[in-house]
């Protein structure tokens, strides 16, 4: 029998690139968002691939939608082999007045629903099962006017730890963080950005990341070859967070 893959987010982005190379993989995918439209764009586009692609729609941040989801996979797979909970916004910060509501919002969908849906699958999560958090560099590092996607971020980053350590044995938890990801392919909408050389040279790998490069690194944290990472998060960032930048360095200045 084919593994299970549960994604959350998989309709756009980088969720959707996650989507469609867990299923080229050989995994059945099953995923949930809450944009109707894209959901079916998505599922109806995997399945033109001849890939074994579900989609859910529904709202993470409703306890009545996570367990609806749950309650569909246990029933109509059995199991789960992989969890990545992928699934997060931002509704910005402090200085542009984000609200009580908000900012629990995003915490909703991107610290509650992952360990919810941790506990939800607990009894369905096969033997050498993983979760895969999907957290960013910005759980270490800030703009200004980012407190509710930091905050989220900086809670999954957090959370897989404790989780690694409530489930081993039986699942193991890792992270990654993702750096400066350029989307664009895996959006209906969106056109491509031709990137300045600053915007190239701040990276070690003189690149802007692609969905690919976090695809990628799940794959790996999910192979079962590489089961004695457990409790980790691994940055994919091309170096960015690594690198001291001055004004005037590798074409980037600073302007008022």
């Amino acid at each position: 029998m084919a593994k299970i893959c549960v994604i959350t987010g998989g309709a756009s982005g980088i969720g959707r690139c996650l989507v469609e190379k867990f299923a080229e993989s050989g995994m059945t995918v099953i995923f949930v968002d809450k944009d109707k439209e894209a959901v079916g764009k998505t599922q109806k586009a995997m399945r033109e691939k001849v890939l074994p692609v579900e989609g859910f729609c529904g709202d993470i941040a409703e306890e009545a939608v996570l367990k609806a989801f749950s309650d569909h996979v246990i029933s109509e797979y059995g199991k789960v082999d992989v969890l990545i909970n992928n699934a997060c916004l931002s509704r910005r910060g402090i200085l542009s007045g984000c609200s009580y509501e908000d900012f629990n919002y995003v915490l909703k969908v991107g610290v509650t629903a992952p360990y919810m849906l941790a506990s939800l699958f607990l009894n369905a999560f096969s033997e050498g099962a993983s979760i895969i958090n999907i957290t960013s560099t910005r759980a270490f590092m800030s703009q200004q006017d980012t407190e509710s996607y930091t905050a989220a971020k900086g809670g999954i980053t957090a959370l897989t730890h404790a989780l690694a350590v409530s489930l081993a044995g039986k699942v193991r938890v890792n992270s990654i963080a993702p750096g400066w990801i350029d989307t664009w392919e895996y959006h209906d909408d969106v056109e491509k950005t031709e990137y300045s050389r600053g915007d190239q040279e701040q990276h070690l790998s003189k690149r802007v990341g692609t969905p690919e490069d976090i695809a990628n690194a799940a794959l790996f944290l999910c192979d079962e070859r590489n089961s004695f990472i457990d409790g980790q998060n691994i940055t994919v960032d091309g170096g960015m967070t690594k690198q001291m930048i001055y004004h005037d360095d590798l074409g980037w200045s600073y302007g008022e």
